[in-house]
Parts: C-alpha cells; sequence; structure tokens
C-alpha cells in the first residue's frame, strides 16, 4: 500500500489533493522521456540480441536512477513526478483489476490463503526479534517488522501513531525501505530465473516479498500475466492484514500505557491514537476489487480489455521511471548501519519463509 518519503515507497492511503495540471507538466516530460528512452533501450536490445534481456519497466527505474545519482531534479519537476509515481501507478493498478476473474481468484486455493496470513504473521515475529537482537528500540523494531511483513512504508505511517513512533523513528525506517524497495523489483526476477520458477511460482513470491501493491507490476510484468494476476491477489492478501494487525497493536499499546501509567484519573484527557479506515484499505485496492468484481460479471467488454493492459503496461512504465528519478541511494547511508542490518536480515527471513510456503504446498 504503496506516504512521505517520496514515490519510491508505497503509494498513499488516499488519493492525494492533486496539483494544478499545469505544476504537473514539467515532471510528466521529464518521466516521459525516461521512458521512452526505456523503451528505445528495449527495442535496440531486441534488435541486436533477438529478445529483450531487460523489460522496459526495469529499464524505467535503472535509467532515472543513474540520472538521480549524478543529478538533483529541480523543485518544479517535483509535482509531476509525485503524480506519476503515485497516482498514475494507483490507476494502473485499478486497471490491472480487469484481468483477473473470480476464477482466477478461486485457484488459488484456500491453502495459499491461509499460508499468506501464516507468513505474514512469522515475518512480523522473526523481523520484530532481529530488531531487538541487535538492540533496536521496541518501537523502531516494530516500525521495521511491519513495514517488511505487511506493505512498506505505508503500514509504518499507519503503525507509526499507534504505537507513539517518533518521526525520527519513522523516517529512518522510511528511508531504508524505500530504497531497498526499489532493489527487490530489480532483483527478484534474477532470482526467479536462478531458480527457474514457474509463473504462478514466481508470482507468488513477488505478491510475498515485494513492500507495495504497484511495485508488483514491476516485479512481475515482465514475466507474464499469470504471475502478474498471481502476485497482485497474494499481496492484497498480505496488505489486508494491516486491519488486524494495527488493531492488535493498537490494544497492546494501550494496555502497555496503563503499565506505564497507571489508572486514569476521572476527567483526565487521554491521547487519542490510531488510523482512519481508509489507512487499512488504500483507494486503489478498493478499486481493483471492483474491477475484478465487472470482469467476473462480464460487464466489461470483451474489446476493452486489450486496451485496458495496454494502458496499464504504459502508466507503469511511466511510474517507473518517475521512481528511479525519486530514489536516493544515500537514505541507505544515512538509515544506519544497525537498521540496515535489521531491514535487510529481515527481507531475507521474509523470502525464506515464502519460498518454504511455495515448495511446501507444491505450487506448479
Amino acid at each position: 500500500m504503496e506516504p512521505a518519503a517520496g514515490p519510491a515507497q508505497s503509494p498513499p492511503m488516499i488519493p492525494a489533493r492533486l496539483p494544478g495540471p499545469r505544476s504537473l507538466i514539467p515532471g510528466l516530460a521529464a518521466c516521459a522521456a525516461v521512458a521512452l528512452a526505456a523503451v528505445a533501450v528495449q527495442a535496440l536490445e531486441l534488435r541486436l540480441l533477438g529478445r529483450g534481456w531487460i523489460d522496459a519497466i526495469v529499464l524505467a527505474i535503472l535509467i532515472g536512477a543513474a540520472i538521480r545519482s549524478v543529478w538533483t531534479p529541480p523543485a518544479a519537476l517535483r509535482p509531476g513526478v509525485e503524480f506519476s509515481a503515485r497516482t498514475l501507478l494507483e490507476i494502473a493498478v485499478v486497471l490491472l483489476g480487469a484481468s483477473v476473474s473470480a476464477a482466477t481468484v478461486m485457484a488459488i486455493g484456500p491453502g495459499l490463503l491461509a499460508g499468506t496470513a501464516v507468513v505474514v504473521v512469522l515475518a512480523l515475529a522473526v523481523s520484530y526479534g532481529l530488531g531487538r537482537l541487535l538492540r533496536l528500540p521496541h518501537r523502531m523494531a516494530v516500525l521495521i517488522a511491519c513495514g517488511n511483513a505487511i506493505c512498506g512504508n505505508s503500514a509504518i505511517a499507519a503503525v507509526a501513531p499507534v504505537i507513539d513512533a517518533d518521526a525520527e523513528d519513522v523516517s529512518a525506517a522510511i528511508a531504508f525501505t524505500a530504497v531497498l524497495g526499489v532493489a527487490v523489483v530489480l532483483l527478484l526476477p534474477l532470482l526467479g530465473a536462478l531458480l527457474q520458477m514457474t509463473d504462478v511460482r514466481y508470482g507468488v513470491l513477488a505478491g510475498l516479498t515485494v513492500y507495495a501493491v504497484p511495485q508488483v507490476l514491476a516485479a512481475t510484468m515482465p514475466v507474464g500475466a499469470v504471475a502478474t494476476q498471481a502476485g497482485t491477489l497474494i499481496k492484497l492478501v498480505r496488505v489486508l492484514m494491516l486491519g488486524p494487525v494495527v488493531l492488535g497493536l493498537a490494544v497492546l499499546t494501550a494496555f502497555g500505557r496503563e503499565g506505564e501509567a497507571g489508572p486514569v484519573q476521572e476527567g483526565a484527557k487521554t491521547p487519542r491514537r490510531g488510523v482512519a479506515l481508509h489507512q487499512l484499505v488504500p483507494w486503489f485496492i478498493v478499486g481493483f476489487l471492483l474491477m475484478m468484481g465487472a470482469r467476473s460479471l462480464d460487464l466489461i467488454p470483451a474489446s476493452a480489455l486489450p486496451v485496458m493492459s495496454e494502458t496499464t503496461k504504459v502508466l507503469t512504465v511511466l511510474s517507473m521511471a518517475a521512481l528511479g528519478l525519486s530514489t536516493d541511494a544515500r537514505a541507505v547511508a544515512r538509515s544506519g548501519v544497525r537498521i540496515a542490518s535489521v531491514v535487510v536480515l529481515s527481507l531475507l527471513a521474509l523470502m525464506g519463509l515464502a519460498l518454504g510456503l511455495i515448495y511446501l504446498l507444491a505450487l506448479t
């Protein structure tokens, strides 16, 4: 669920107030230029090598990040870049729902859905344990655990007010998660090829490990439609785990606060903590589910499906270009060695759990 650290993280929970159209033009033009360069490089690959070894989606991230490493985009580009990385990518997720039917969901099976929930719970426990083992404060360990196990920066942003996390802790957790999320999108296809995974297995792996819903598109589209559908559905199950997790943390934090401060005096004001419902179920997930329902009920004309599929790809390439232009690798250095270690180890543990589930269920 794909907050404030920039487009390399999960998107905002609800559509942000859109800036004026004129302010979007410079940033949109920059993203379009990077996207066109990525498409041109892919075409060159096809001509020289006979096939596209690196998809335009991945190339857009790499080209954008390379530009960002030597040049800081001016403020005038920011509205358009942020719009591309967030709103356009969220729209792509909604349109993706038209490619998924109820039959696809049923094909996943209850075992995989239940297994996904188990992986999330185990990942939370392992990540939190690693954080405490490496002497991170309790709140920082909770933030990293939720971001790793559920949905990246969106989970961090939703959990922070519930556990009374400091702004510095939130910023540090988000900074590294944002950069690492991009790295996962780039490296996961290589892992899938190394393990010779089927499209279904790879899609499930992506859904269980990639931080943000839209980033699942970037990680799976180069592999194929089956991988994209499987990855998106599994990722949605992870995202929907945020509600129960936030509720549980709210209860635990309330009990902890009572234990520290004693009984509340009559008439005394208590701090109000929590998150709104729209933070637990982002608008683009609702849109995805509605589109999926429309597809299942045959409410979408067959002639519109190819157009929607191609539009999804175009929007994703534009968004990945924006993601690259927004990715500051120097944020890793600023996040601290212990935080970096916990995030990386937590991600590796999550991948191990995901692979264990895939092979335990003998997915084909």
